[in-house]
């Protein structure tokens, strides 16, 4: 393990966060917070932390993560009792930038400091059947779904499900990997070689006009603040293109959605930023899947909200009121996905601003993205097409 760290205000026992409440540190000039993970989320909590006054020390596996821009940089695995001591040490709380966080390496730092949101929601959002089994137990519509743990099982979650239907992985996966698809039940011997071996889950595909996310914020009070409904537009399993607010949202299906998540962050004792990915199926919504941190589909809210979904989960995790959720009108995102596009192009379509992750470029690697804003629909329209037309197939 690597590690790269400055000198707390505080001084706090090794490994331990600082015990003392946010109420009580108002002669505190410049709180740390403790990111595991130090990817490009990570990176847009640190420069979203910098106007606030507020430190931020990451944890990566990755020598040169791109949150090292912007912070102090412990280099180890997410999961490593050293490494996790080494981040946590003096902060005052403790908070993470991907799911894939070891809901056991986090319990064990919720043990001396505040982690937040807590390990709980990281567990169910790490399984999936554990988070389709919440979304039924809460009432929130679902896809059928299955558990299989062997090829008999496929059989049988068949059966119950109907086809076509979706095999994943229970764990892992994302961006369309750990997936199959099962046109029919004569799919079953393909689908289970692909991805047998490991616990699966069997999800029902079903009709639906869009695909949306509600991105929520719950504070250490309780009170929850969502930002208006989110439309996504993916490909090969990438989200290329967020549209906010959604084209055609009415209040209907924003109080649907704003439901949905109310319920699973009072369900939780949520504190942070959630996102529920959801399919729009004639105005009724389905959840899809949770992410308990920042998401790539709340990006357009640096630019197109009065308070950014980084400034928001720095807000909720350290106990401060929450912001405004209020778009600024309307707004898109593109992700630049392979290599960035030219700059010069960008800047010049107006209300364009482009976020470079410092990564290098890589077939189906997410390097950055461009958020676009307008006072209008049909401005927006106008100007995400000349966006889109700068480096097709890098761009949307």
């Amino acid at each position: 393990m690597k590690a790269v760290t400055r000198r707390s205000l505080h001084q706090s026992e090794p490994g331990r966060c600082n015990p003392v409440r946010w109420a009580t540190l108002s002669d505190v000039e410049s709180p740390l917070v403790a990111v595991l993970g130090g990817g490009q989320l990570g990176r847009m909590l640190g420069l979203a932390a910098i106007p606030l006054g507020v430190r931020c020390r990451f944890l990566d596996p990755v020598d040169g993560a791109p949150a090292a821009a912007v912070g102090p940089l412990v280099v180890g695995p997410l999961g490593d009792p050293g490494a996790l001591d080494a981040v946590a040490a003096g902060a005052d709380v403790v908070t993470y930038e991907w799911e894939g966080v070891p809901a056991e390496g986090a319990a064990r730092l919720a043990a001396g400091c505040p982690v937040r949101p807590g390990p709980d929601a990281l567990a169910v959002a790490q399984d999936r059947l554990a988070e389709k089994t919440a979304f039924r137990r809460l009432g929130i519509g679902v896809p059928e779904f299955a558990a299989v743990d062997d090829r008999a099982g496929l059989e049988a979650a068949i059966d119950a499900v109907g086809a076509p239907a979706i095999l994943k992985t229970r764990r892992g996966g994302y961006d369309g990997k750990g997936q199959f698809v099962l046109q029919s039940a004569a799919d079953a011997d393909a689908a289970f070689a692909a991805l047998g071996g490991e616990p699966l889950i069997l999800e029902a595909m079903v009709p639906f006009d869009r695909e949306l996310s509600v991105i929520a914020a719950r504070g250490l009070d309780g009170e929850v603040r969502c930002f208006p409904l989110v439309d996504n537009a993916h490909r090969d399993g990438i989200l290329r293109v967020s549209r906010a607010p959604a084209p055609g949202l009415h209040d209907a299906l924003q109080a649907q959605g704003e439901a949905i998540a109310h319920r699973l962050l009072d369900d939780l004792d949520y504190v942070g930023v959630l996102t529920v990915e959801l399919f729009d199926a004639a105005g009724t919504l389905l959840a899809n899947e949770i992410a308990p941190r920042v998401h790539n589909s709340g990006h357009w809210t640096i630019e197109g909200a009065e308070t950014s979904q980084f400034e928001q989960h720095l807000r909720a995790v350290l106990g401060w009121p929450l912001g405004s959720p209020a778009a600024r009108g309307h707004a898109a995102m593109c992700n630049a996905i392979g290599a960035l596009p030219p700059r010069d192009a960008v800047l010049a379509v107006a209300g364009a601003r482009l976020h470079d992750y410092g990564k290098a470029p890589r077939p189906g690697r997410k390097v950055g993205h461009v958020t676009v804003v307008a006072d209008s629909p049909d401005a927006l329209d106008e100007r995400l097409a000349r966006l889109l037309t700068i480096a097709p197939g890098t761009l949307g």
